[in-house]
């Protein structure tokens, strides 16, 4: 999928699903935003520390992506509330920051960072390359957006004890996989969308495997395919790890991206095809779905375990 194809300025006729875009944003910022306030009174009167160091790991995160022009301004500051958003919602006792979903979230940026990076020149050639000035403020929360919701619902679905690793309902572990399921899928999309492109060849079309254009919204590649869920299961083994969590958390959340890298193809092959969704809407729509297979996959699975 063409990485650009969401700006208007780019495409035209994506000039009258603006309001997507924006409803992505007022779907994800505010309630992300507020959780972040309260959190952050929360953990300042009782932990001070871990209230400094997730607000300062947030807002450096946001100053790297600024900085190397992957994101605008208003993008960076995007993803500083949903990083903090992230590691208030995934705290572990006793509270190091690598015990958090800072380090999947982490891996998500590295990996789509260094895909978007790779075979530039021919990205270039083929007008399918990233803007300068970097992704969107809509971007990040469609791509990033939906974990953030999701880890804070793990929260609030705990048992109210003394710390992350008393929470006795599986209830909390399972969304935690979800989260992690959505933060797969974010990187197997774009690393197979910027990886395919480069040695991908042409690219099919998922609905009817003929060969098309490369950056057609639905087209993909094997080489593509295989880089993003290769993305997918290192961002999944990332969230096992810091997160504590155990084989049923890595094979739902793997499967669940990869899944969700298929589903956001179909989307683009027809809802973004016709005109009726924009990129911003199939990226979010996306790890919706890899949420909703991860929310399945755990229904057949043994119930997942942290800590």
């Amino acid at each position: 999928m063409n990485p650009d194809s969401s700006n208007p300025s780019s495409n035209p006729d994506l000039a009258n699903l603006a309001w997507q875009s924006k409803l992505v944003l007022l779907l994800v910022l505010p309630y992300t935003a507020t959780g972040v306030v309260f959190q952050s009174h929360e953990w300042a009167s009782t932990a001070p520390n871990v209230a400094i160091w997730t607000l300062g790991l947030s807002v450096l995160l946001g100053l790297v992506a600024w900085k190397t022009h992957s994101a605008t301004a208003a993008a960076a500051a995007t993803g500083a509330i949903i990083a903090a958003s992230v590691i208030f919602s995934t705290l572990v006792y006793p509270y190091h920051p690598w015990q958090t979903g800072l380090i999947p979230l982490v891996a998500v940026l590295l990996l789509t960072s260094l895909a978007t990076r790779f075979g530039s020149r021919r990205k270039e050639r083929l007008g399918t390359a990233e803007k300068r000035m970097g992704r969107g403020a809509a971007q990040v929360a469609a791509n990033l957006g939906m974990a953030a919701l999701l880890f804070e619902q793990s929260v609030r679905s705990m048992i109210i004890d003394t710390h992350w690793l008393s929470r006795s309902g599986v209830a909390s572990a399972a969304i935690l996989v979800l989260g992690l399921a959505a933060l797969a899928e974010a990187a197997a999309d774009t690393v197979s969308s910027e990886i395919g492109q480069v040695l991908g060849g042409q690219p099919r079309m998922i609905t009817s495997l003929r060969k098309v254009d490369a950056g057609t919204d639905g087209a993909i590649s094997l080489a593509g395919t295989l880089a993003g869920a290769l993305a997918a299961g290192l961002v999944a083994c990332a969230g096992m790890w810091a997160l504590r969590g155990d084989r049923s958390m890595l094979i739902a959340s793997w499967a669940a991206g990869v899944f969700g890298l298929v589903f956001d193809s179909w989307l683009g092959a027809t809802f973004e095809r016709r005109g009726w969704l924009n990129n911003d809407a199939v990226n979010f729509l996306s790890t919706i779905g890899a949420g909703a297979c991860a929310l399945g996959l755990l229904a057949v699975m043994p119930h997942p375990g942290v800590g």
